[in-house]
């Protein structure tokens, strides 16, 4: 988002450095124009210094170990449970 700021604040600084003829009276628009151009180069250059996918996330900071840690992924699938009725004869009548 910081790279699309920056183009428009540059595109805008242009257009009243060069395109704008008009004498102000307080404040000239070719110095705002020079202004926000620069300060549009340097948010450009700030949000590529800082952009994390150009060198991967761990560029900047190493991890703390030397080893990658196993991970171990757990996948739980539905089961299905089985009822199993088991037949049983009935005991014997006590005797008489």
């Amino acid at each position: 988002m910081g790279i699309i700021i920056s183009l428009i604040l540059v595109a805008f600084g242009a257009i009243l450095t060069w395109a704008v003829q008009t004498e102000g009276r307080t404040v000239d628009p070719q110095v705002v124009g020079v202004i926000l151009m620069i300060l549009g180069i340097v948010v450009f250059s700030i949000s590529l210094v800082l952009w994390r996918t150009w060198w991967g996330g761990g560029f900047w900071s190493r991890p703390a170990y030397d080893e990658p840690v196993a991970v171990r992924r757990r996948v739980y699938r539905p089961t299905r449970r089985r009822t199993t009725y088991i037949e049983e004869e009935p005991p014997p009548p006590p005797a008489p």
